[in-house]
């Protein structure tokens, strides 16, 4: 045997060891006391004479909690609002879930009355719906391709490197939504 395998074959069993520690650490954490009033925190149930029983929730190191730093960067530089409307169905839902695969953080503005309208039309020249704005930039094409690019150089991550989110299409408005022009294109335009 070389060097090189013995080496491999000793730090083979560190490597299942410290494997192994990760996934008890996030398995389920029990605290308890027993007969003679010892306290315990174990990941396994704790005896039925067990008093005081606690299940408890630990959460990731801080490390682990830390916000991504290139998306807390994106934000602050390049905020992103996406404007819909109650009667965008397909499209909007696309646009929102661009961003929630990406992990990132959005303000949805429902152009349901005259000042969002008055809005969207100083942000894009129309008011037609999505729109998204990633910092300065205007996506007015709604397609995948053209928000993650627009994304991409505002410096998010790609999809896979942040926790998705599940931020959902905002309540429609209790009544009397704003009028539509008879202009409207499509399933994905307020006009």
């Amino acid at each position: 045997m070389t060097r090189g395998m013995i080496a491999i074959m000793l730090r083979a069993p560190f490597v299942l060891v410290a494997a192994l520690a990760a996934v008890t650490a996030m398995a389920q954490q029990y605290r308890w006391v027993d007969e003679k009033g010892g306290v315990h925190y174990t990941d396994t149930p704790p005896p039925p004479t067990a008093k005081e029983t606690q299940k408890k929730n630990l959460k990731a190191n801080a490390v682990g909690a830390q916000e991504n730093y290139d998306l807390s960067q994106a934000a602050k530089s390049s905020p992103v609002t996406l404007y819909t409307h109650p009667s965008c169905k397909e499209l909007c839902q696309m646009a929102r879930d661009v961003l929630n695969k990406r992990g990132i953080p959005f303000t949805e503005v429902s152009a349901t009355d005259e000042a969002k309208l008055n809005e969207l039309r100083r942000v894009s020249g129309a008011i037609g719906v999505p729109v998204m704005m990633v910092g300065r930039q205007v996506q007015t094409s709604p397609s995948g391709d053209a928000y993650n690019q627009a994304l991409d150089l505002a410096g998010y991550p790609k999809a896979g490197v942040v926790l998705p989110r599940r931020q959902a299409a905002p309540p429609p408005p209790p009544a009397n939504p704003a009028p539509q022009d008879a202009g409207a294109q499509g399933s994905g335009t307020a006009r």
